[in-house]
């Protein structure tokens, strides 16, 4: 048990290298993102008066722009390349139709589920519920989708369902510690259901999404240290992007490494290091 502790610790350390190095490369990136959002908040405000119409704009928006997330991610994640502007502009189609896919085939069964449990009393708790458990089996979609060869959404998720069989431990014991102080705060369990019910619906393929998860995050732990309501609002405005952009490669650069070696493969070499 020791020795399995010391090798995920020691996994831990060298992603964290990685992303660490991935991060002062692509900081044009980051920038991206802002624009990014900014940009989706305008369509949004946009569509939201256009009825079904206006959902159709914004969903081929929001798979524009994680479609080109996620292409600038995989790009970030070279040890030898820096991001340049040239990469923000050719990053937009990538991986467009896997998100548009990937979307669709979960959006049919949510949207059954959300009419199915509208008169029953126990509705939104069973919803919710769902939505966890495919917030939780269908984690690595986003790493899916760029580092796995697949030709189809339905082998998206089947390989996002596999990985976390495989390496459950090991890809959220970060996520839990990330989101600790928002589980122990008096409300936690609650937000964490409202967290879980918005990122499940997508899993994680929808633009806010990206943004919502190191958003909750620092917000839980600025009220755990302190900080009043007000002050709040500006550290995480300045926080939530650079957060964001580190969280996409750590777990671009944590994927790549779980699904190149076993549990086993990384106590043997741990224990090969050691001697």
């Amino acid at each position: 048990m020791v020795n399995l502790v010391s090798a995920t610790l020691q996994l831990y350390r060298q992603v964290l290298y990685a992303t660490g190095r991935s991060f002062t490369k692509s900081w044009l990136a980051m920038v991206a993102l802002i624009v990014f959002a900014v940009l989706f908040v305008g369509v949004s405000r946009i569509a939201a008066p256009l009825g079904i119409g206006g959902g159709f704009i914004l969903g081929i928006v929001n798979a524009l722009l994680v479609g080109a997330t996620l292409r600038l991610i995989e790009q970030s994640l070279s040890a030898t390349r820096t991001i340049q502007f040239s990469d923000v502009t050719e990053s937009f189609g990538h991986y467009f139709w896997d998100v548009i896919g990937v979307g669709f085939v979960l959006w049919i069964p949510t949207m059954l589920l959300d009419m199915g449990m509208q008169a029953n009393p126990y509705g939104q708790f069973l919803s919710s519920a769902f939505l966890l458990l495919v917030f939780i089996l269908l984690n690595p979609a986003p790493e899916v989708i760029y580092q796995v060869r697949h030709d189809s959404p339905l082998e998206v998720i089947k390989s996002a369902y596999e990985f976390v069989l495989d390496h459950w431990i090991e890809w959220f014991l970060p996520f839990a510690i990330l989101i600790l102080p928002v589980v122990l705060s008096p409300s936690g369990l609650l937000e964490f259901f409202s967290l879980s019910d918005r990122v499940g619906r997508g899993a994680g393929l929808d633009f806010f999404q990206i943004l919502l998860l190191p958003f909750t995050a620092i917000g839980g732990w600025l009220s755990y240290l302190g900080f009043d309501s007000e002050g709040q609002w500006v550290v995480l405005l300045l926080l939530t992007p650079p957060v964001a952009m580190a969280l996409l490669l750590f777990r671009g650069h944590l994927f790549a490494a779980l699904r190149g070696s076993s549990r086993r493969q990384r106590l043997f070499s741990h224990q090969f290091d050691a001697k």
